[in-house]
């Protein structure tokens, strides 16, 4: 059984943020990610907010934080945490490939694209079904998609969509759109359709997507739309069970709890990122992901 100093949950932006810092204080420390570096982050097709780029797409700017990181942490892929144990001052981390113990964990294990939970959403799942128009987008080169969500995250996919070339349109169950005003404007600029109190009831096809039920909340008229592609970015899940296995204190909307220094009710056991909730945003991932790292270290220091 390997032992560390700190293993970090996840390689998003804050995970790859804390392990930057927990590398080096000199601790022996591992990040381990069930899927690959970068997390949901990867999917955004262009971010415009994070200082230093004017513009950059996700995938990109998530690789060089995973270059950098990589120079002080090892990083393992496709590596699934399955449960925590406490025992003492240590941690005992299963996972699908390892078992490890540790005397601190920072969970930077962010979210999960949230469903719509309709029919035939699990059927059509990658057989035009996407969360990620950044993977998939270029597959519907003018072919007609739609994007249900009115965030930034649709809206930002919408954009990205409409710019490669794809026929798309936005499904909103509300009258106004939540993403910022600099994308709600560029909608409008780019004279990108949306359907206004809109919801999306049930996905049809054969082997692929071909049309989709739609039911006008406003004036109760049902409708049928041919599609060949759906992009679904209504919000996530936080991936917290694992840590309320733990015992760790888990709010009402599934998210983590911790104090200012991203402490969790458990001692040696952190928090930071999308996780916790609050302000979803990359740069904010990455100030907590850094904070916990340094507490993380700091708590070391008082249980050696």
């Amino acid at each position: 059984m390997e032992e560390y100093d700190i293993i970090i949950v996840g390689a998003g932006p804050a995970g790859l943020t804390a392990g930057i810092y927990a590398g080096r204080e000199g601790l022996k420390s591992l990040i381990i990610e069930k899927s690959v570096k970068g997390g949901n982050a990867n999917t955004a097709p262009v971010i415009l907010n994070y200082p230093g780029f004017n513009s950059i797409p996700g995938l990109d700017l998530l690789k060089k934080m995973s270059e950098q990181a990589e120079k002080y942490i090892e990083i393992r892929e496709n590596e699934e945490l399955l449960e925590v144990q406490k025992t003492n001052e240590k941690l005992i981390l299963k996972t699908n490939k390892s078992d490890y113990t540790t005397t601190a964990i920072i969970f930077c294990s962010g979210t999960t694209y949230r469903k719509l939970g309709v029919k035939g959403e699990t059927e059509f799942i990658g057989k035009g079904i996407s969360y990620c128009s950044i993977c998939d987008g270029m597959l519907f080169k003018d072919r007609d998609v739609i994007v249900v969500g009115g965030g930034n995250s649709a809206a930002e996919h919408a954009l990205h969509l409409h710019d490669i070339g794809v026929n798309v349109k936005i499904i909103h169950r509300r009258d106004e759109l939540r993403a910022q005003e600099y994308l709600i404007k560029k909608l409008g600029d780019e004279g990108i359709p949306i359907l206004w109190n809109t919801v999306l009831t049930e996905i049809k096809g054969d082997t692929f997507v071909k049309s989709v039920k739609i039911h006008n909340r406003e004036t109760g008229v049902d409708d049928e739309l041919n599609v060949n592609g759906i992009f679904i970015a209504v919000g996530e899940e936080p991936n917290s069970r694992i840590a309320g296995k733990l015992g760790v204190e888990i709010n009402s909307n599934n998210y983590i709890v911790t104090d200012k220094d991203y402490r969790t009710n458990i001692d040696g056991v952190f928090a930071a990122g999308d996780v916790t909730g609050g302000v979803n945003q990359l740069v904010v991932s990455c100030g907590e992901g850094a904070a916990a790292a340094v507490n993380a270290y700091n708590y070391l220091k008082q249980v050696e």
